[in-house]
């Protein structure tokens, strides 16, 4: 165990450091930086130019600005945002709340939702049921979350004259006003989920229900419940724990259109607008934060894998 834990964080600190290299080149390739936005259009005088580019370390090679950027990292500082002048770190944290909450209960609808319909999907292989949840799927799997959440939004307000509010309020202010905000974008992110759920379990029980323990069972003379629930179900659950973990992944990393749109403060937003100011220290803090917390997930589930199997243990 103490070996796999090794040798995973370690590719954890590679892949941190060349996710990190990337966003740090890609952000410095795009045209245009914070000097000639806040100098405007008319591009200021050459003094005042040269000025900013020394008060932003922007006229330092590359390679000195990433190690500078990387050594405070590693002493735990992720810098100042240069707009609001606020420790990155703070500014991340805030926004990771907002993304966690709702992450989790995306995950947790689109689970309540997902496997259901694909346990009976399974079972009623080639029924009516199964392709209507099928016809589901189809359309989950096809809508973009921006229109979804559009739709959502409009149809809310025509039908049900009702939008939600667009001031954030946290569970622990105003937990009527959290949920009222929520439950849009948590709907318009979980349908995809919940239509990946459902395709990924049915594929899982029919593998399931045609193999030779099933069939075994059934001439024991084991109840549906039994062979379906008892049997089939736990042997899905292992890989659908990893699959859990890849829908958690994605949701973090899907999350930048519906903040927008719902105006939520969360990690998506805070690095969309990062990257519309150019303000490098927060685009790079916060997508390093996004790629150790996916780290962690996958860690995770690794870990799960042992719990669930223990012929599966690192």
């Amino acid at each position: 165990m103490a070996g796999f834990l090794a040798r995973r964080l370690g590719a954890a600190a590679i892949a941190a450091l060349l996710s990190s290299l990337a966003v740090f080149l890609i952000m410095r390739a795009v045209p245009g930086d914070i000097v000639g936005q806040m100098l405007g259009q008319s591009g200021g005088d050459r003094a005042a130019e040269e000025a900013l580019r020394a008060f932003f370390g922007l006229d330092r090679p590359l390679w000195s600005q990433f190690a500078d950027w990387l050594g405070a990292v590693l002493r735990g500082d992720l810098g100042r945002s240069w707009y609001q002048g606020r420790p990155v770190g703070v500014m991340v944290w805030e926004a990771f709340l907002v993304t966690l909450e709702l992450a989790v209960a995306t995950l947790v609808l689109a689970t309540l939702i997902g496997v259901p319909l694909g346990v009976v999907a399974g079972i009623t292989q080639g029924s009516r049921l199964d392709r209507a949840i099928q016809s589901f799927n189809l359309v989950g799997l096809s809508a973009p979350v921006f229109w979804l959440g559009l739709m959502l939004l409009v149809g809310a307000s025509a039908a049900l004259d009702w939008s939600p509010p667009f001031a954030w309020s946290g569970p622990q202010e105003d937990l009527a006003d959290n949920i009222s905000i929520l439950v849009l974008p948590v709907i318009s992110l979980a349908v995809l989920q919940a239509a990946a759920y459902s395709q990924f379990v049915r594929g899982l029980m029919i593998e399931e229900l045609g193999k030779d323990y099933i069939r075994a069972g059934r001439a024991k003379g084991l109840t549906p419940a039994e062979l379906y629930f008892k049997h089939a179900l736990s042997n899905v659950m292992i890989p659908l724990v990893t699959f859990m973990g890849l829908i958690l992944v994605q949701i973090l990393g899907g999350v930048v259109v519906i903040e927008s749109l719902f105006s939520l403060p969360g990690l998506g937003r805070l690095i969309l607008a990062g990257i519309q100011g150019r303000d490098y220290p927060v685009v790079q803090g916060a997508l390093f934060f996004v790629v150790i917390i996916a780290t962690t997930i996958n860690l995770v589930v690794d870990l799960l894998y042992g719990l669930l199997d223990p012929r599966l243990k690192p």
